[in-house]
């Protein structure tokens, strides 16, 4: 078995599906190294831009919000800036969906002194009350 496919498995631990455009880049052998690890790979429709929509987002997010704004000495450094911003985008951020409210609903508070929480050296900042 070859480096690169040590590295998917790795990479790709306790992960199910990996799902993609129809990109040249994945071609027959990458999704081949995906498959033999064990992951089921889903392309996505013909001419169909929107069809993964919420990754293209969190993608536009991270690169924006965090990664644009660093500058990284190794796969190590990269590697905890994107575990750091992934924790606050899923759990910290306002959400305008649920009425920018935070995403993990410790906001319940409505009295108290407001604490500011930051990640990454004070790049990625939430609000909350504290109880």
């Amino acid at each position: 078995m070859g480096q690169a496919t040590w590295g998917a498995r790795a990479f790709l631990e306790g992960c199910r599906y990996v799902i993609h455009d129809r990109d040249s880049k994945y071609s027959l052998r990458f999704r081949t190294v995906i498959e033999d690890a064990g992951i089921e790979t889903i392309r996505t429709p013909l001419q169909a831009p929107n069809a993964n929509a919420y990754a293209e987002r969190f993608v536009r997010s991270i690169k924006s919000e965090c990664l644009d704004r660093m500058i990284f000495f190794g796969e190590d450094s990269l590697r905890r800036a994107i575990d750091q911003y992934v924790v606050h985008y899923h759990s910290e951020r306002p959400h305008q969906g649920i009425g920018n409210e935070r995403i993990d609903g410790d906001d319940v508070a409505n009295d108290g002194d407001v604490v500011c929480d930051e990640r990454l050296g004070g790049l990625l900042k939430s609000y909350r009350r504290a109880a």
